[in-house]
């Protein structure tokens, strides 16, 4: 509401705000006054907006604002000189607000911030009259903005709905898929189970013809032996009787005796002669060396693992690459993550590789280092140490895979010693006839060199 104090009819400059002035006329107003501002000169301004005389009109309202606004409240002169502009800018509105009655087509702002600046009588009214009417159209709009904003919720409320639904069907039928599964499965694990009975069945039958077959075995050794001593028995008798023979051989010669002896004479002459004409060479090979057997001070692999060491003696490996031209085929990093894997995988090679490059030099046996190279995105620049070949897989090959076609490409009967904590490597260069040794009793080895 306004009031008049002092003044007479139609004397508006007596009339003064009861309440701040509403924002949106305090905006129109500093803008009158910045477009007033310019061409006002700087004696005519008060001293506080001297300052601003030089600035830009948008940048003059921004900077200069409250500045003005309170100049324009507090000096009625240069309110005048900013009235005066106005009217010049805006005669039709100026003359209206004078007639009392300002045009309705008009913003309500415009004509609260012009009624402010030349104070008409009742312009108290039309400041709070426009300040009323914004805050009208602030909550018209705010309650336009929450009409919007609930039916957006509500949109999203029944897309949430749809996709609940369509996710709890979706879920529905993942859930019969899963029990459908799982009676396969649970169908499978009796059929598994059933077969786990009919094969301990079969491997108790197993081990009762074993057992029936080893006490058949210790009888035949048993008959066996008795048949050995007889046997024993009439050879000495047989030997006895032989040397009786000789005996008399020796003591007295007949006519017979050295006919027979006359005629084996003939034929060694005849032999030694068909030797001659024939050129042939002396016998090299002996029937007793086309026998497969170990030779005293020769050793197999199986020869050391019979050897009362424990499993992980280095001195296993030792007496391995001891074997006449051994190949120690090395998993790198199946190594190097066992004995220190904190490392970075540069380090980790270089570290294992001159290792190796020591055991290579003292034990004269061959080596080979196999690293993964299946994710390396660039080829590793590696000089590789004296003694030591270093592999790395190719592109869809594995380490592993690298290490089986090394032992395969051996011949048969070479000692192959392949070091690889992995049962699966383990096992299949085991099935190819190499020696799989763990990686720790390589790095026991190592530490100990």
């Amino acid at each position: 509401m306004a009031e008049t104090t002092g003044g007479g009819p139609g004397d508006g400059a007596a009339e003064v705000l009861d309440r701040p002035l509403p924002d949106g006329v305090r905006r129109k107003v500093v803008q009158i006054v910045s477009d007033g501002f310019g061409s006002l000169t700087v004696g005519e301004l008060p001293a506080q907006l001297r300052q601003y005389a030089r600035f830009a009109p948008n940048r003059r309202a921004k900077f200069a604002g409250n500045a003005m606004a309170s100049a324009l409240e507090t000096d009625p002169l240069f309110r005048q000189r900013i009235g005066e502009k106005l009217r010049e800018a805006q005669p039709e509105l100026a003359g209206a607000l004078d007639s009392g009655s300002p045009p309705p087509a008009a913003d309500p702002l415009d004509v609260a911030a012009a009624a402010y600046v030349l104070r008409p009588t009742d312009w108290v009214k039309l400041v709070t009259a426009a300040g009323e009417e914004a805050q009208r159209a602030d909550a018209e709009r705010a309650d336009e903005e929450s009409r919007a904003e609930l039916e957006r919720l509500r949109a999203e409320l029944a897309r949430a709905r749809d996709h609940t639904r369509a996710e709890t069907e979706r879920l529905r039928t993942e859930l019969e898929s899963a029990k459908r599964e799982s009676e396969s499965l649970h169908r499978k694990l009796r059929a598994a189970l059933s077969d786990v009975k009919r094969g301990e069945a079969a491997l108790r039958k197993a081990h009762g013809e074993m057992e029936a077959v080893r006490a058949e075995g210790h009888a035949q050794v048993s008959a066996a032996e008795s048949e050995t001593r007889r046997l024993k028995a009439r050879l000495g008798e047989t030997e006895a009787a032989l040397e009786a023979t000789r005996r008399a051989a020796r003591e007295g010669r007949s006519v017979e005796d050295m006919r027979v002896r006359l005629l084996l004479d003939t034929l060694l002459d005849a032999t030694q002669g068909l030797r001659r004409e024939l050129a042939l060479p002396p016998v090299s090979v002996r029937p007793a060396e086309t026998v497969d057997a170990v030779e005293p001070g020769r050793m197999s692999p199986k020869d050391i693992a019979a050897r009362a060491l424990s499993e992980d003696d280095p001195q296993v490996l030792d007496q391995l690459l001891a074997l006449p031209q051994a190949h120690l085929v090395v998993d790198g990093y199946n190594v190097t993550k066992t004995g220190y894997p904190q490392m970075p995988l540069e380090k980790q090679r270089l570290r294992l590789l001159g290792q190796l490059s020591q055991l290579a030099a003292q034990s004269g046996a061959e080596v080979t280092c196999v690293f993964d190279g299946a994710e390396l995105a660039a080829p590793v620049l590696l000089a590789p140490p004296r003694g030591v070949r270093v592999l790395f897989s190719k592109p869809g090959v594995t380490a592993d895979e690298l290490i089986r076609q090394l032992v395969r490409a051996e011949p048969p009967g070479r000692p192959v010693i392949v070091a690889s904590t992995d049962r699966e490597v383990a096992d299949g260069v085991a099935r190819a006839g190499a020696r799989p040794v763990a990686s720790a009793m390589l790095l026991k080895r190592l530490s100990r060199a």
